[in-house]
């Protein structure tokens, strides 16, 4: 592609990104409610993108060599870039090794069809900086591509970065067995550092598009306390060569005016996720992740293919997904927090869903995964010397009440599913703490049981049709104004 073309191109696509970022089709939702303020949409994305001269890696010195080490080279070529007042630095088709890069304010990294970026399985090759990663600060690797602190940065093209993370789940799983056995599942997934594919933080205006990231040694690609930000066609592949422990696909992190679009994740726990800190740290730092829009993508094997949580202490609120598919995934929509997180999730909309062979339709639960959501020290460690994110990670949340999460003002519909091993299971604390105003409407799923609603406060399912394997219906405890309208049919057509 000469640079006439390539301009051309960004240019187009540049266009169609931001005329879009505003249009939303006609919804259906729960009849006689209202219809939801969905204002906030106008204000998602990257509103800007790099222009400028193009800069070809290759005259900085990067070689199509794999077996020797291009960071300088690529990273001499994007400072120049930086420097000159912007542009794009082009990688030709090849094959290159790297360690973490860092790109720069008014950059564009544009990865050539046929270009692969290979990440080095060294670990001292990724600097340690301040981060925060699983909901609290403390000091961890660079990821393979670092956009910190920047403005008006991009990283397009449909080249692949191929983060090679198998030595570090490899190393997690052998960590998980020794730190059970010492009552320290709480804090493994801390001290095993392992690489993020890519880190977006504290910037603005970024957009990513089109490449392929794939076997990252952790999160796949973290957005962390930035806004107007763009994700688009990207594909995430983390179950390649092994079972990648904690390998989400992309994570919002406390960030703001989020546009993820065209988008295919397959990953070994949430596909698409969004995140504001956890228990004590996640109370201190009390950011939010607000006004997100996820549409047109499609979510693979993973935990879930719109996941808000576990990390709730900043609150998540103002989420518009729709025009979804999930294709082995866990849940369609998952919420989950514990009772030390505190936060809100809120305003929650997911509509226009196709799913198959998925755990659930509907996951909500303020009590998730005990073993892993809460820290004890064992005995043989007090009055020892701990580590410094032991100390965060340990410290209490007072008073206690301010660790309770909400949920409520949550809208699901226009569902379809097939093989569904669960439909719903939500549950609230009790009755003082319920899952509060949640609309269900316009789902068709043919499932193998029905599922539980269990303390909730005005939960309405509303032109629900379940075809269910075992027969069963579902359960329904501790519910206040409750309106559970459900029809059980047999040889349905979806």
């Amino acid at each position: 592609m000469n640079n006439k073309t390539l301009l051309l191109t960004l240019s187009f696509t540049l266009g169609t990104l931001f005329t879009n970022a505003q249009s939303l089709p006609e919804f259906q939702w729960e009849e006689g409610i209202g219809t939801p303020d969905l204002s906030w949409t106008a204000q998602v994305g990257a509103k800007t993108y790099p222009e400028g001269k193009i800069f070809q890696a290759a005259d900085y010195g990067l070689k199509n060599d794999s077996t020797r080490l291009g960071t300088a080279a690529l990273q001499k070529a994007i400072d120049e870039c930086h420097r000159s007042g912007g542009g794009t630095v082009e990688v030709a088709p090849g094959y290159y090794r790297i360690g973490a890069i860092y790109l720069k304010s008014n950059v564009n990294l544009h990865l050539s069809q046929g270009t692969t970026l290979i990440a080095s399985e060294d670990i001292d090759l990724y600097p340690e900086m301040r981060s925060r990663v699983a909901g609290i600060e403390m000091v961890w690797p660079s990821a393979v591509i670092n956009i910190l602190d920047a403005e008006n940065a991009a990283i397009s093209g449909a080249g692949t970065l191929d983060c090679r993370g198998k030595i570090f789940w490899d190393k997690y799983w052998t960590m998980r067995k020794d730190y059970e056995k010492r009552k320290l599942r709480w804090i493994v997934d801390y001290d095993c550092k392992r690489v993020r594919g890519m880190l977006i933080s504290n910037s603005r205006h970024i957009t990513l598009k089109d490449f392929t990231l794939m076997r990252t040694g952790f999160w796949g690609c973290q957005v962390l306390y930035s806004d107007q930000c763009t994700l688009n066609g990207l594909k995430i592949n983390n179950n390649v060569g092994g079972h990648g422990p904690s390998t989400d696909g992309i994570d919002i992190d406390s960030s703001t005016n989020i546009l993820i679009e065209n988008c295919e994740v397959d990953c070994n726990d949430d596909n698409i996720c969004l995140k504001a800190g956890r228990d004590a740290d996640g109370l201190r730092v009390n950011r939010p992740t607000e006004n997100i829009i996820v549409r047109g993508c499609i979510a693979r094997k993973g935990a879930g293919l719109i996941t808000c949580g576990s990390e709730t202490s900043g609150c998540i609120r103002n989420v518009l997904g729709y025009n979804l598919q999930a294709y082995g995934t866990s849940s369609t929509l998952r919420l989950k927090s514990a009772m030390n997180r505190g936060g809100t999730v809120e305003n929650i909309y997911m509509t226009q869903v196709t799913a198959d062979h998925v755990r659930h339709v509907l996951a909500a639960d303020l009590n998730w995964n005990p073993s892993y959501s809460y820290s004890t020290l064992p005995a043989e460690y007090e009055g020892k010397e701990i580590p410094e994110h032991w100390k965060v990670m340990l410290t209490p949340v007072t008073p206690k009440e301010k660790g309770y999460p909400h949920f409520r003002n949550v809208w699901l519909s226009d569902v379809k599913a097939t093989n569904v091993q669960t439909f719903i299971t939500a549950a609230g604390w009790n009755e003082e703490l319920p899952l509060q105003n949640f609309h269900i409407s316009g789902i068709k799923a043919k499932v193998n049981k029905a599922g539980s609603i269990i303390f909730t406060e005005d939960f309405h399912l509303e032109n629900v049709r379940l075809q269910v394997e075992d027969g069963s219906r579902v359960e329904e405890k501790n519910n206040k104004n409750a309106q559970i309208n459900i029809s059980y049919e047999n040889n349905m057509e979806l």
